[in-house]
């Protein structure tokens, strides 16, 4: 039986999975991306709109999910109060999940958003016997260089994927806030 989190963060599956992105696990305190609280719904929505300044002031979930963008965790349960022998342990039992996580989703690139948790996600896909665009950046949490590494690593990315159409979807499917002009 899935848990309110767990239905909460199905709600803003899209239909289409183009870039998955992967945290560690929710956070002990029980602040939740999807729930709009948490450091990294903070970082994420900071950096997509940077990216795409159109972005501001719009539903940033909707927008996520309208992108193809889908938030998963490595772990279903908080693992940072854990020693880290056990961490490790959680990680690693995580990995199963995750590979079927990617086997179903199918992105076509994934972020990890975490380096330490970089290794895991690397069995996972190779598990799911998935290939494609996969990218690693540092946690943004309260170390400045980290925020900037995260920020000067994704804000380009991201704006290639739009460029080449990872991010879209047909334009009619798009939020009109996010319509792009080709030049021909």
């Amino acid at each position: 039986m899935k848990n309110n989190r767990e239905r909460l963060r199905e709600s803003y599956r899209p239909e289409r999975v183009r870039v998955l992105f992967v945290g560690e696990a929710p956070p002990a305190s029980g602040a939740f991306f999807y729930r709009r609280d948490s450091g990294l719904y903070r970082a994420l929505s900071s950096i997509f709109e940077k990216a795409f300044p159109r972005l501001r002031g719009q539903d940033f979930l909707a927008a996520f999910r309208g992108l193809g963008c889908y938030l998963v965790d490595l772990c279903g349960r908080p693992v940072d109060r854990l020693e880290p022998r056990e961490r490790r342990g959680a990680r690693r039992m995580g990995e199963v999940g995750l590979a079927e996580a990617i086997r179903r989703l199918h992105p076509l690139a994934i972020v990890v958003l975490l380096r330490s948790i970089n290794e895991n996600c690397a069995r996972a896909e190779e598990a799911a016997a998935w290939s494609g665009v996969r990218i690693v950046v540092p946690y943004p949490g309260r170390w400045v260089r980290w925020r900037d590494e995260f920020r000067e690593i994704l804000v380009p990315v991201l704006r290639r994927w739009m460029r080449d159409e990872v991010l879209n979807r047909p334009e009619s499917r798009l939020p009109s806030f996010l319509h792009i002009t080709r030049n021909t």
